[in-house]
């Protein structure tokens, strides 16, 4: 079939190329929304993932997702990892392997797949003019937010890799960002920068390194799953305050294999990021168990929820869980007139 984001292409063919899509659908008007202090024509958008460059951000703001995520940038140019670096897959619902697949569901909502990229970033020579036309590319009710990472060497201190987060936030704001999203987790990175929030002392030292960065410009921290409620609440209070507010989740990761046992994404990267339909549920209750840690400590945070929407009830079991905003992460991939259909029943 053909999809926005050709798989079998490389990263940056894709990114030269931008996204295929074919005509604009009618677009109905919405009552307008707040996220983050801000009036939105929907509380509907794209996670950091599908739109590396202005390229994509116009080709989906055109089709009516009104909170579009540059795709994560970086303070020097990152190469992504080699081919494959996204493949639909067969998944169940437990932890252990899904398995690669070239056969797709009838009712493609159904769908699945893994990613391995790396979060790669071109130089920052061109993200920060790149992030102005992209802003520019938006109309009235639409909003940019950044995703920025930092890039640390082994000998790093906690220090250095809030910097590194800080002069990437700066220059994102200054860009035009309309939010910085931090991105605090990546399923498919080694380094310290894939694991910020599972480290309570580096999460502090980073986001208020990031806010004193951006001044009043917005900051959602994009997290993934906490392994269990204590830290998610550490985490919760160790933020709140200085972040306004959270993405959850950063997908789910599991085994990506071959059916003959073969990892997908190579030995080194065993374990990606599962994304799409199977991890819709899980992460439901990630959402919700947030919202109630929220509420139970009185915290002022926003939360923008993030897993496997691809139906408009999707899109409302996020917002009955208690989501501020609901971000798509691979269906727009496939289903690039979903904005469309939800705004149509809100």
């Amino acid at each position: 079939m053909d999809f926005s984001y050709n798989i079998s292409a490389s990263y940056q063919d894709n990114f030269d190329r931008g996204p295929q899509l074919g005509a604009v659908p009618e677009l109905p008007s919405t009552d307008s929304f707040e996220f983050l202090g801000q009036q939105v024509s929907s509380p509907l958008g794209i996670a950091a993932g599908l739109l590396p460059n202005a390229k994509w951000i116009s080709g989906y703001a055109a089709r009516g997702w009104d909170l579009l995520t540059y795709k994560t940038v970086r303070s020097i140019k990152r190469e992504c990892y080699p081919v494959p670096n996204w493949v639909f897959v067969d998944a169940d619902t437990g932890d252990g392997p899904v398995y690669a697949t070239q056969d797709f569901p009838e009712d493609l909502s159904q769908i699945s797949s893994a990613v391995c990229f790396g979060m790669p970033s071109m130089d920052p020579s061109f993200w920060r003019e790149d992030i102005s036309r992209a802003k520019n590319s938006l109309i009235e009710g639409q909003r940019l937010i950044v995703s920025v990472v930092a890039s640390p060497e082994t000998d790093w201190s906690a220090a250095q890799v809030a910097e590194d987060y800080a002069k990437c936030a700066a220059w994102a704001a200054e860009a035009g960002a309309d939010v910085v999203e931090a991105n605090y987790s990546c399923p498919n990175v080694c380094s310290a920068e894939g694991q910020v929030y599972m480290d309570m002392e580096l999460t502090d030292t980073v986001t208020k390194a990031v806010r004193s960065a951006i001044g009043q410009t917005r900051l959602l921290l994009k997290v993934g799953v906490f392994p269990d409620a204590d830290l998610q609440s550490s985490f919760l209070r160790v933020v709140a305050g200085v972040a306004d507010g959270i993405t959850l989740v950063n997908g789910i990761s599991r085994e990506v294999l071959h059916r003959d046992g073969r990892p997908v994404f190579g030995e080194d990267y065993v374990r990606a990021g599962v994304l799409g339909r199977i991890i819709h549920e899980p992460c439901v209750v990630a959402v919700r168990e947030a919202k109630a840690a929220i509420n139970a400590e009185g915290l002022n945070l926003a939360l923008a929820a993030v897993g496997g929407v691809s139906s408009v009830s999707d899109y409302q079991d996020f917002i009955d869980a208690g989501a501020d905003a609901v971000l798509c992460g691979s269906s727009p991939m496939y289903l690039p007139d979903l904005a469309a259909k939800i705004k149509a029943s809100l």
